[in-house]
């Protein structure tokens, strides 16, 4: 009777098309991408930021856990229900369908509503020759603007670092256990939540300027990347100086707005596709690269020929998607897949993963993607690196890369890409993130499960390839290396072998990085796959005091803390 009673608060003022309670058409919402999920009592879709605000007001009122919810593209289990033993109801608030973006300051910055995606924003800055903080990755999956705030999300462009902004429009629920409305996005829009919803809903405020000195970016992260001496990572996802308000937040608060810097276009680009089988000569060309050169990259990806292999394979039908239908359709077709899965899980009529079968078919029928001169660099070379310069820095990356393998000293070669190559290359690396999953899925009966780890080496670690020891390495099958070359942001994907002991695995694999100084998760928030460091605890608490909100991230306690409210 108390479920039936909040669900009709929520129908009141959301509609039926608002709320969804039925356990099969929540599925979706509530199974994490990768793994994970749990139970909700509904999933919410508010379609405006006063309908958003009444929906949290009611959960509040009724004690409800809330987890916050965009595009769930999040790989660590931090944006679904974690299992049933929660001691108080849960329920998913979906933000996408209120995904505004309004662009001020000429289009240096934009105000994100909390479900506008990065590719939304890239086609909304295009008319005026600029771009958001990611690219490619994230924004192909149609991942949203706020949630890589909140997650610290990193990316594969250099000069830019972790998603942050210090201006952002937020709800919490403080030490009394009531809801508040912070307003910091630097705008003034009233004093009271009803007015300050309704003049940013309207867009009744000045446009031209923000009268604020936070930043709105990481825009000290050149400086820190180019310090190749520290003995301290470039970015990773706890990181103090990251953890401001709604960035790093993870669902710790409900974002109702961010700004965020955008950033300009250049106006010349080319990419140079680099091989070696010596990894001491990476090694060098990121030093001097980012120590030497006025320019810094653009971008500087990371391939190991496994990696390049898995991804040429079972990666294909992704590469196609991209190339014959553009990232636009990608979104919508990751969504769909989502849907369908979720359907057929629940009969047991069709075999297991279908759709991935089916796409892997498809991949298979149409002829090779790759140009040759990538499949040669493959066959001769076992590291690969995918570098973009831009303006200057293109001929400033000629002459050292000329100079570099000139002589016999450096082991190796380059091509200056053709706009094929180019392509084909980036496309050929975003499809490894989901490649090794793939191939565990199309291979199950063979093989074990995949623990997906990305690490954040120190900025002067040489040692950057891993060497695992044989009570680890005799546990995988396939050990997949790729990654943010540049930032030492490595992502390491490992297929284990039929029977391996996951957890088991996994916490020897802790322990080698810990003992290497890196810093773990790199790119995402700790979920519910890692334990949050103290530093991150503390933050958690200090803006969710009576752990409200996505409670049991970082391992932590799920139940509610005490509070005025609650005794």
């Amino acid at each position: 009777m108390k479920t039936n009673s909040i669900i009709e608060q929520f129908q009141d003022v959301l509609g039926d098309g608002g709320v969804s309670i039925n356990i099969k058409s929540t599925e979706h919402y509530r199974t994490g991408w990768r793994s994970g999920g749990g139970d909700a009592i509904a999933v919410l879709f508010p379609k405006t930021l006063m309908e958003y605000w009444e929906a949290l007001s009611i959960c509040v009122a009724e004690k409800c856990i809330i987890i916050m919810q965009a595009a769930n593209t999040g790989l660590t289990e931090g944006s679904t229900p974690n299992g049933s033993d929660y001691d108080r109801p849960v329920v998913v608030i979906n933000t996408l369908a209120m995904n505004d973006i309004v662009l001020i300051n000429n289009g240096k910055q934009a105000i994100s509503f909390p479900g506008a995606t990065l590719h939304n924003l890239e086609k909304k800055l295009e008319p005026v020759g600029r771009a958001p903080h990611s690219v490619i990755g994230s924004s192909c999956l149609g991942a949203s603007i706020v949630g890589g705030i909140a997650n610290n999300s990193g990316g594969a462009l250099v000069k830019r670092g972790p998603a942050y902004t210090e201006l952002s429009l937020y709800a919490r629920v403080d030490n009394s256990g009531k809801l508040a409305l912070v307003n910091h996005l630097g705008i003034e829009l009233g004093d009271t939540p009803e007015d300050i919803i309704a003049n940013l809903s309207s867009g009744n405020f000045a446009k031209d300027k923000i009268q604020t000195d936070k930043k709105a970016s990481a825009s000290d992260y050149e400086e820190i990347v180019r310090n190749t001496s520290a003995d301290t990572p470039s970015r990773f996802n706890a990181d103090p100086s990251r953890l401001f308000e709604a960035s790093g937040c993870a669902g710790k608060i409900a974002i109702f707005a961010v700004v965020v810097d955008t950033f300009e276009v250049p106006q010349e680009e080319q990419t140079f596709y680099i091989g070696t089988n010596d990894p001491a000569v990476l090694t060098q060309i990121r030093r001097d690269m980012l120590s030497q050169l006025s320019q810094l990259p653009e971008v500087g990806e990371y391939l190991h020929r496994d990696m390049f292999n898995i991804a040429e394979k079972y990666g294909k039908d992704t590469c196609l998607c991209i190339h014959h239908l553009g990232t636009a359709a990608l979104p919508k077709l990751f969504a769909a897949k989502g849907r369908i899965d979720a359907f057929l899980r629940r009969s047991t009529v069709f075999p297991n993963h279908l759709t991935d079968k089916a796409m892997q078919l498809a991949g298979g029928l149409f002829p090779r993607f790759l140009p040759n001169s990538l499949t040669q660099f493959r066959n001769q070379y076992e590291h690969h690196l995918i570098l973009k310069m831009s303006n200057q820095g293109i001929e400033e990356a000629k002459r050292y890369l000329g100079n570099l393998f000139a002589t016999e000293k450096r082991e190796g070669a380059f091509i200056i890409c053709n706009k094929e190559e180019a392509s084909k290359a980036f496309l050929l690396r975003f499809a490894a993130a989901g490649a090794a999953m793939r191939y565990q899925t199309l291979n199950e009966d063979n093989v074990g499960e995949v623990l997906a780890l990305d690490i954040a080496l120190r900025r002067n670690d040489e040692s950057w390839l891993e060497s695992l020891p044989e009570h680890i390495s005799r546990h995988i099958d396939k050990a997949l290396y790729y990654g943010h070359f540049f930032c030492h942001v490595f992502h390491q994907d490992y297929v284990l072998k039929k029977g391996a002991d996951a957890k088991q695995v996994k916490a020897d694999m802790l322990a080698l990085l810990d003992n290497r100084g890196a810093k773990y998760p790199a790119e995402h928030n700790v979920g519910h796959l890692y334990d949050a460091e103290a530093t991150l605890q503390r933050f958690y608490q200090e803006l969710d005091p009576t752990n409200t909100f996505n409670p049991g991230i970082g391992k932590m306690v799920k139940h509610a803390r005490n509070c005025a409210c609650c005794g």
